[in-house]
């Protein structure tokens, strides 16, 4: 959801637009003058309008007939107005697109200087010359911008990524729901805001998630995240067999080992004495998926696994001393940067307790502080550092968030942002036409 537009605008830049006058005419428009309103169209898109601006084109003329002649012609029109009107809709992909441009342009007045052999001439009749240019460019305006908006700004909002692979494991859909619901004061666009596994794309979770409500206006662009969008996450990884790990030798603490060792002391004196020189190993595995919650004060992530105590003989299968519960839970901090959104954890909860008799749990007490620390240490690490490349929002090439601003509400989270464009549109449209994309959000 968009907040309110910038009101009113002023642009005084170079363009060059090309339009047909003649057999070969290259018509510049050398300086833009606008004084232009960008709004919201209740029930339908963006309406641009330019009102009482100026326009200065050059270009050059050529007449060959029983004598020849050709030089420059510097025109000004002025009282230049435009309504344009933009309809905004979903493509069958699912992405924003502009579906239809209402337009009407009219000139006041317009003004010329003509150069050459004959330009003294051409200023006798200019008043003749002048009205026919003015109807000509009238008739061009409506025109070159119905192909930029239908065909330029489309290829542009092409770049869009709707639905894509984020890692080896999991994808991301980001279609849109339905068309836009164009408001006075903001533009809402619901996205589909669901990960998938890559190796079985229709498992996804059923969405049971709190609906997202936006109030704030401060700012140029609100995103809003609920749980379900996180639990998707979570869930394909899941699925996709990401949350398994193999503690041992290397990674594993030596205090800690020693403590395992202490502890199933018993248990190995029982099954085989010869395993007392063995490696000590955990193999930790997310036995359901993980699930968060957000509420007014911050956001969380539940986690349930089974840890299992090996041996590791030389040479021979590992052997299982013990298996154990664990639940913890870890606080999730999200955050936005460029166009990418990470999130970063930490160890809130931790708890063991054993699979086999109530006595063992009581037995487990003392590991329970080395096991978190291993956690700390150990895992938390590498999952930050894997999350922290983050997950790509769906915009624009050459456009990032700013100066974001993350809130937090029951069953949902909202990031507020202004846009910063690193490219001009006509640079952007350029680049595209030329097959060259954004990969600054990748660094």
């Amino acid at each position: 959801s968009s907040g309110q537009p910038y009101p009113h605008w002023r642009s005084n830049w170079p363009l060059t637009m090309n339009l047909c006058l003649c057999p070969h005419p290259s018509v510049k428009i050398t300086e833009l003058n606008l004084t232009a309103d960008l709004s919201f169209q209740p029930t339908a898109g963006l309406l641009f309008e330019v009102h009482n601006s100026s326009i200065t084109v050059n270009f050059q003329r050529q007449l060959s007939s029983s004598y020849y002649d050709e030089g420059p012609i510097n025109a000004s029109a002025e009282g230049v107005n435009i309504h344009t009107a933009l309809d905004l809709a979903k493509d069958e992909f699912g992405r924003l697109k502009i579906s239809n441009v209402t337009c009407g342009a009219s000139i006041a007045k317009m003004r010329a200087k003509f150069g050459g052999t004959l330009g003294r001439v051409y200023d006798f009749v200019a008043t003749f010359l002048t009205t026919g240019m003015r109807f000509i460019l009238n008739q061009q305006i409506c025109p070159s911008l119905n192909h930029a908006a239908l065909v330029l700004i489309n290829q542009l909002l092409e770049t869009i990524p709707v639905r894509a692979e984020v890692d080896k494991y999991v994808g991301i859909d980001y279609s849109l729901l339905s068309d836009p619901v164009v408001t006075g004061t903001s533009l809402d666009m619901d996205f589909r805001g669901m990960f998938y596994d890559l190796q079985n794309e229709k498992d996804t979770l059923v969405n049971y998630a709190v609906n997202p409500v936006v109030r704030e206006y401060d700012r140029m662009i609100y995103l809003a995240l609920s749980e379900y969008f996180f639990d998707s996450g979570l869930y394909s990884y899941f699925k996709g067999g990401v949350f398994r790990m193999h503690i041992s030798n290397d990674r594993m603490p030596k205090d800690l080992e020693m403590l395992l060792r202490t502890t199933y002391f018993g248990a190995i004196m029982m099954l085989n004495p010869a395993l007392m020189e063995a490696p000590i190993s955990l193999e930790l595995e997310v036995t359901s998926a993980p699930t968060s919650t957000i509420k007014t004060s911050g956001a969380s992530v539940a986690v349930h696994s089974g840890v299992r105590v090996l041996a590791l003989p030389p040479g021979k299968a590992p052997v299982q001393l013990s298996s154990m519960t664990m639940e913890s839970k870890f606080n999730a901090k999200v955050s936005m940067r460029g166009k990418r959104l990470s999130i970063h954890l930490d160890l809130r909860r931790f708890k063991i307790f054993s699979n086999q008799s109530a006595l063992e749990s009581l037995a487990l007490i003392p590991l329970q502080a080395p096991l978190k620390t291993m956690l700390q240490i150990t895992v938390v690490p590498l999952i930050n550092n894997y999350t922290k490349r983050g997950v790509r929002i769906p915009l624009p090439d050459g456009i990032d968030f700013i100066e974001e601003v993350v809130e937090y509400h029951n069953g949902y989270i909202i990031v507020g942002a202004n846009l910063h464009f690193r490219s001009g549109l006509k640079e952007l449209i350029e680049r595209k036409q030329a097959g060259e994309s954004d990969n600054a959000d990748e660094h």
